[in-house]
């Protein structure tokens, strides 16, 4: 079940953080000079509280991120998924789904290398369990950045809709959770939502495009 959201009370911190400098950095570069694997700069979710406003500072990240929470991996995970990005089946219907980010650690600094490994249903929410529809894994960039093309998957009984990944730092243990979409209606009645796996979520032209980032707990 999904632990309380409530932060005490903490007091602003002075000057740029980390992730602020990252965020301007990628701001300043032309998006054509950006490599292929970071793709658009992403909106940031986590710097967000729901009323649009910025988080408050922790101790622990600069920036106000707690580390990403987990969530049970459910039925459908599959081992050894291809290596790719783009998990988009041609022909299929759905609506097109971008979900950009960063991985970083406990202190914001970016996890290159870090393994990302995202399965789905498809537009009729059903996982495809002999194959490998909607199902891949890729790596952080340099700069822990990581870019996802996809759908918008679709509901099955009992769950809200939903993405599953798994995300591993080098050497690290594995974190298994799942994101969310906001404005949902099965938000309010799927039993494992958390809140604090709400994607930032925006109209792109004929589809949708999503920021989160992943805060993993430990320390560089």
């Amino acid at each position: 079940m999904a632990e309380s959201n409530d932060r005490p009370d903490r007091p602003e911190q002075d000057g740029p953080t980390r992730k602020t400098l990252l965020r301007a950095a990628l701001v300043a570069v032309p998006a054509a000079a950006l490599p292929a694997t970071a793709g658009a700069v992403p909106a940031l979710a986590r710097d967000r509280a729901a009323g649009g406003r910025l988080l408050d500072p922790t101790p622990q990240c600069d920036d106000g991120d707690d580390p990403t929470p987990p969530q049970m991996e459910g039925p459908y995970f599959k081992p050894d998924s291809p290596n790719r990005s783009d998990l988009v089946v041609p022909g299929d219907p759905g609506v097109p789904l971008a979900v950009s980010g960063y991985v970083f650690t406990r202190d914001c600094r970016p996890v290159a290398g870090a393994l990302l490994d995202f399965w789905q249903a498809d537009d009729a929410g059903v996982y495809d369990n002999a194959g490998y529809d909607y199902r891949g894994h890729q790596y952080t960039a340099a700069d822990g950045a990581f870019r996802l093309t996809t759908i918008v998957p679709g509901l099955y009984p009992g769950r809200t809709r939903h993405l599953h990944v798994k995300v591993q730092a080098p050497s690290r243990p594995v974190l298994t959770t799942q994101l969310y979409f906001p404005g949902e209606p099965r938000n309010e009645t799927d039993l494992i939502f958390d809140p604090r796996l709400l994607m930032d979520v925006r109209d792109d032209g004929a589809g949708k495009a999503a920021g989160f980032d992943f805060v993993l707990d430990f320390t560089a």
